[in-house]
């Protein structure tokens, strides 16, 4: 006979019906599945999903919250679209944090998060396999590392705020101008080393240039 208390256990641990829908859904529109502007069919993605309309539509609030789609009156959900003057916004509120973060971690000369060197590996693995999506995840979570690092729980709340935007951002960057990556990983590469070695001026200056829109990227989120 099974244990009766794994059943339960694993009952517990397995997914919502809204919590399918809303992996489901977050992670076609990252992955380009459904494109910026495209309205999203409830029956379809209920389908897709396997589940009624209601878990749907619940998971449709949520990713309304995160700003990932606009619940558009009489229309249903549309995937919003980034556009450059968001784009400008979000790294602006980036940088504000992640410049107080690294002066702070160096000033008290904490180093690098322990993390932070496999993380960046994990990326480097994933762009090599051109999995955009996994990129823009783990990028995320070396950025908010850097933040945690620093010890203060309500701007590390700010930031994880942003989390859904960063990535979709990230993925759309990456999808853009997948010449970039280059860049992208020389300079985190330098900024942990920055950290490392304690050089907080450094680490600032590697942020501005980091979180600085190129035009070639100014003018695909303006298209």
């Amino acid at each position: 006979m099974p244990d009766q208390g794994i059943s339960s256990r694993a009952k517990k641990t397995r997914p919502s019906a809204r919590e399918r829908a809303y992996d489901w859904i977050g992670n076609a529109i990252l992955t380009g599945v459904f494109t910026e502007g495209e309205f999203l069919d409830e029956i379809a993605l209920a389908r897709e999903v396997g589940t009624s309309r209601t878990p749907v539509r619940e998971a449709l609030h949520r990713l309304q919250a995160e700003r990932f789609v606009e619940l558009v009156p009489r229309r249903g959900a549309q995937v919003r679209v980034v556009n450059a003057t968001e784009m400008h916004e979000i790294y602006q509120a980036r940088f504000v944090i992640e410049a107080d973060a690294v002066s702070r971690i160096c000033g008290r000369r904490q180093g690098s998060p322990p993390d932070s060197r496999e993380l960046l590996e994990a990326m480097e693995a994933a762009a090599r396999d051109r999995d955009w999506n996994q990129v823009a995840q783990l990028d995320q979570v070396f950025h908010s590392s850097i933040v945690r690092h620093r010890g203060n729980a309500v701007l590390t709340e700010m930031y994880e705020s942003m989390r859904p935007r960063q990535v979709r951002l990230a993925v759309r960057t990456l999808t853009e101008l997948p010449e970039r990556l280059s860049t992208i990983e020389r300079e985190h590469r330098a900024l942990h080393e920055a950290l490392e070695q304690h050089d907080g001026p450094r680490s600032v200056e590697l942020l501005d240039s980091h979180l600085h829109e190129v035009p070639e990227l100014i003018q695909a989120f303006s298209g």
